[in-house]
């Protein structure tokens, strides 16, 4: 395997992930040494999260045939990085993709090197966002929050970023993040 690192993004739905890695993408259009690679999942396309779909059929038959580096299920879903992920590590680059912080033992089994990016907001901001989602009640949401809080406990970031501030704040601390790593990966 080459030098690359996989920077697993995870955090509460609704905190903005996929938001902060865009604004990265953005930001670092045009330098190959960073892959944005979108996860499979067997949910349709919506406006809340970035992925691409399939169906429960063709995850089944991925995960049988080692299709995928790393899959994972959660929420009733299943989930998978396609095997560009895989490549894009052996060939050195920083990848970066919205993740599940309970398949991060899973990835760091697959991979020589994952870092952990740590979203999070205020409760406040959360469940607004969440509620405006429209996919929960206000007492499923206040059950999620009380969840979350102790699955944040269990992760041992390498950042954290908490997403209450402009893009440009909170989307440039993991833009440095990322260049540090690429910075550190060249050398």
């Amino acid at each position: 395997m080459g030098t690359g690192v996989l920077v697993a993004v995870v955090g509460p739905s609704g905190v903005g992930k996929d938001t902060l890695i865009g604004h990265a993408k953005a930001s670092l259009a045009g330098d190959d040494g960073f892959v944005f690679v979108r996860r499979l999942v067997t949910r349709g396309e919506n406006a809340f999260e970035d992925h691409d779909t399939l169906d429960e059929a063709a995850f089944a038959e991925g995960v049988e045939a080692g299709r995928f580096p790393v899959s994972w299920r959660a929420h009733g879903l299943g989930y998978a990085l396609p095997a560009a992920t895989l490549e894009a590590i052996e060939a050195g680059a920083v990848v970066i993709c919205n993740f599940s912080r309970g398949a991060i033992a899973a990835a760091r089994e697959r991979f020589p090197a994952v870092r952990v990016v740590a979203i999070s907001a205020p409760d406040a901001i959360l469940a607004a966002r969440l509620i405006a989602r429209g996919r929960e009640t206000e007492e499923g949401v206040a059950a999620r929050l009380a969840r979350e809080a102790v699955c944040a406990r269990e992760i041992d970031p390498d950042l954290t970023i908490v997403n209450d501030r402009p893009i440009e704040q909170s989307g440039g601390e993991l833009v440095a993040y990322l260049k540090g790593l690429r910075t550190t990966a060249s050398a």
